[in-house]
């Protein structure tokens, strides 16, 4: 599955960009980032949780952070236990605009987990929920 969405903010990039770049603060203002624990070393331990009806799914991931030149950030999924794992990695982008700066999110990922259709649409739910929680965020900062 692939998905994108983006927000447009009324603040620059670089007050978006601590948010953004430290997986441990994405369950601030993503409810599907359940809880991200810091490794060191660009390294998070990732729950990610999301309901449907009355069913929970969740998912652990290891997740390292490859690039980071203050405009774009990727997280690629990074397991240590000696398995072959479906990838999964989110882009973000930040670029620069009159107003502020506009967000763009990029994920993909492989696996079965969430591909069961409805799943899709629940993630993609939740992305597109977490806009409206960083942009009450930043704005609040």
């Amino acid at each position: 599955m692939k998905y994108s969405s983006s927000v447009d903010l009324a603040v620059p990039p670089e007050s978006v960009h601590p948010y953004v770049s430290d997986l441990a603060r994405y369950p601030q203002w993503m409810a599907l980032v359940h809880s991200a624990e810091s490794c060191g070393d660009h390294v998070w331990n990732v729950e990610l949780r999301a309901k449907v009806g009355v069913f929970a799914r969740s998912k652990r991931l290891r997740m390292r952070r490859t690039m980071d030149d203050g405009t774009v950030v990727v997280f690629e999924r990074d397991e240590n236990d000696g398995r072959n794992h479906a990838p999964w990695v989110m882009r973000v982008t930040l670029v620069p605009t009159a107003a502020g700066c506009s967000v763009q999110i990029d994920l993909s990922y492989g696996g079965n987990l969430w591909t069961a259709g409805v799943l899709d649409r629940v993630l993609a739910s939740h992305v597109d929920a977490g806009k409206s929680g960083l942009a009450q965020l930043v704005h609040g900062a």
